[in-house]
């Protein structure tokens, strides 16, 4: 029979929901379904069905993303897979058809995903935004060149408190970061917050830390220890879930406390921001043993809307030549005109200076990549002399761009 890409009744979210995790090789736990039943909205799921039978899926979030100097709504991908008996016969290529079309038809400007493999998504115009490094820190080796003293200090919260206090806290440091978006209550509620045992992976409750400086919460920490002793020492695994801080001198109060905490031999945390201070602040950064993954990838849906919701660094003006085979809409050349910050898009009949897929502009957009690096890797053809560098000075940011959670 052939393959029918529609949206699901309302009795048939379960069965979505039963799909994505069996493409993922995972279980559906009730508790997991009823909370993705109360946070997915079905109007903005697709489900490729074999006659009767669910075999693929794709859903998206409506987020409020920040871009530099601004924030711009972002469709958050979710939920992509197809059943191991129906790969390779197109279903994927034709759910991003349906929901990349959806998405535009809905006037969000962008799309944004975590790549489970990475290759999928480029043919399809993502391209990787943000990078993240992982760190298994030394404990013992943790120390901060030319160390102020200890400044603030650090309360154990419970659930309730937590609610209360995390959220301004995460908030104000969202309004600065790039690819960081704004939570709901319900994903606070839903995702943030809950401690189920299965998602513990092994390791011990979860445990919510608040930084106070000066009488004002200004960072929080969420984490977990994986006890392990051997001849009666501690191998144990301080795991960092997330931490979060408003200022430089937070973040370096904020760590003080994870590398300080006893009966921890090693920091473990899996996402930290590319350029975070934490590597200038240690004697010793090799001991941290960071490793570089991949992380947001972007998608730009409406290339007008999105160019124009972001802010820029300098005065001037850019043309791109853009190349966009699965949107053409976008494609063709366009000229960005930046003053005071703000920025003028439109149709150009004009040369263009710079010649791009729409792929590696989503890389540059929130400042992860400048365009020099995307033209050493043959990702960028300058039509004219200086056009790089004029593209640099327009899209360069103060801060990297960073997402703090896998959605």
């Amino acid at each position: 029979m052939p393959i029918e890409i529609r949206k699901p009744a309302p009795e048939e979210v379960r069965r979505f929901l039963e799909t994505v995790t069996t493409a993922f090789q995972e279980e559906l736990r009730d508790e997991d379904a009823e909370r993705d039943a109360r946070v997915l909205d079905p109007n903005r799921m697709f489900v490729a069905y074999d006659g009767d039978a669910p075999v693929g899926t794709a859903t998206d979030l409506k987020l409020r993303l920040t871009v530099p100097g601004g924030e711009a709504t972002a469709a958050g991908v979710t939920g992509v897979g197809v059943l191991p008996t129906h790969r390779r016969r197109g279903i994927l290529g034709r759910l991003m058809r349906a929901e990349l079309d959806a998405i535009a038809a809905r006037g969000e400007p962008l799309a944004i995903l975590w790549a489970s493999e990475e290759p999928i998504y480029g043919r399809f115009g993502y391209g990787l935004a943000t990078l993240r490094f992982s760190i298994e820190a030394e404990r013992d080796r943790m120390r901060f060149r030319d160390d102020p003293a200890s400044v603030g200090r650090v309360r154990l919260v419970g659930e309730d408190e937590a609610a209360r206090v995390l959220p301004p806290i995460y908030e104000r440091a969202r309004r600065d970061t790039p690819g960081m978006f704004a939570r709901s209550d319900a994903w606070w509620r839903e995702y943030r917050l809950p401690d189920p045992e299965h998602h513990r992976d092994g390791a011990g409750p979860r445990h919510f830390a608040v930084l106070e400086l000066d009488g004002e919460d200004v960072g929080y920490a969420r984490y977990r220890v994986k006890s392990d002793w051997q001849d009666g020492i501690t191998k144990s695994s301080l795991r960092v879930i997330e931490a979060i801080a408003t200022s430089p001198p937070a973040d370096r109060e904020l760590w003080r406390y994870l590398f300080g905490v006893d009966l921890v031999h090693r920091i473990e945390a899996w996402h930290v921001p590319i350029d975070h201070p934490l590597f200038l602040l240690v004697t010793e950064p090799r001991r941290l043993h960071p490793r570089l993954g991949d992380g947001l990838w972007l998608r730009i849906v409406d290339l007008e809307s999105a160019l124009a919701a972001r802010a820029y660094a300098g005065d001037g003006a850019v043309a791109f030549d853009l190349v966009d085979s699965f949107l053409p809409g976008n494609a063709g050349v366009w000229r960005l005109e930046a003053a005071s910050g703000e920025a003028r898009v439109s149709r150009f009949d004009g040369d263009p200076d710079l010649r791009l897929d729409v792929a590696d502009l989503g890389s540059a957009y929130l400042g992860g990549f400048t365009f020099a690096q995307l033209a050493r890797a043959g990702r960028v053809e300058a039509l004219v002399p200086g056009a790089v560098e004029r593209a640099d000075d327009l899209f360069r940011t103060r801060i990297a761009p960073w997402c703090p959670e896998i959605f």
